[in-house]
């Protein structure tokens, strides 16, 4: 199973579009020739996103600001794309955020709010989409993990908890949508540059003390593969080998060797 065509009248939504493996997941689109509906909440940075694609690629860019953890927020992409006769037909979750360190010292809004987004918001734009691409009998969705949903995490427990649900949910859906012409990819990066440890409170480089190096991957890289697995209907991507080689060892691990091991080493639970 492969991507839709691209037409002048579908649409590759992708959340948390701004920056990191969203706007690189966009250009990879852009370059196939597929019109994007770039979302999230930077509005500048979608705008200069939207009119960089256009000018290298030639296709239809457009941004809708949107916070992801507000349901009205969510509900009114599709009736904006609806009010400018779009149809979607590519559906990329990616938007999401993480908290650091234990829960009993985080702060619960925060971490509501993680859940919001990287939970509910994937739930809410794939029960509002599928079922056109469903009817229409073509349509491709990419929901983001992470290498995280195969274990839990300590100093992030919201986090991995949120990922494996999303790893859980995208297999469970791609089971239901078989025989329909719609595919559900899942897509579980490692550690990746993005800026994204330091929205959680936690710099690049502390992060990056935690995790040998050669398990982090180019965000492009990333991208690069998350397109290509969707365009040959993967179930799972997991970019880079160790990443691959290190969800396999978390996944089989016993806990109470492996939760020890995470927790002595995360940078967001040292002293």
């Amino acid at each position: 199973m492969s991507l839709p065509a691209p037409s002048p009248h579908t649409t590759s939504v992708i959340t948390g579009a701004s920056s990191g493996i969203g706007a690189e997941i966009a250009r990879q689109l852009a370059a196939r020739g597929r019109g994007v509906t770039l979302v999230a909440r930077r509005e500048l940075k979608l705008l200069e996103l939207a009119e960089a694609l256009q000018a290298r690629y030639g296709t239809r860019a457009e941004v809708i600001t949107a916070d992801l953890t507000e349901p009205d927020a969510r509900a009114n992409i599709a009736t904006e794309l609806e009010t400018r006769g779009l149809k979607v037909d590519v559906l990329v979750n990616n938007a999401g955020f993480t908290t650091w360190g234990p829960v009993h010292k985080g702060a619960a809004d925060r971490d509501i709010g993680m859940i919001r987004t990287d939970v509910e918001a994937v739930v809410h734009l794939c029960s509002l989409f599928l079922p056109g691409m469903v009817e229409r009998r073509r349509g491709a969705v990419l929901n983001v993990a992470s290498t995280a949903a195969f274990q839990p995490l300590p100093g992030q427990a919201g986090y991995g908890a949120s990922k494996a649900f999303v790893l859980s949910y995208s297999q469970a859906v791609r089971s239901e949508l078989h025989g329909t012409d719609v595919s559900v990819t899942v897509l579980c990066p490692g550690p990746v540059e993005t800026g994204f440890a330091e929205a959680g409170g936690v710099s690049d480089e502390e992060a990056a003390e935690s995790l040998p190096k050669f398990m982090w991957v180019p965000v492009a890289d990333v991208a690069k593969a998350a397109v290509e697995g969707m365009d040959k209907g993967r179930a799972v991507v997991i970019p880079g080998l160790a990443n691959r080689a290190g969800s396999l060892f978390g996944y089989l691990t016993p806990r109470t060797l492996l939760l020890p091991l995470l927790a002595k080493q995360h940078p967001a639970l040292k002293d």
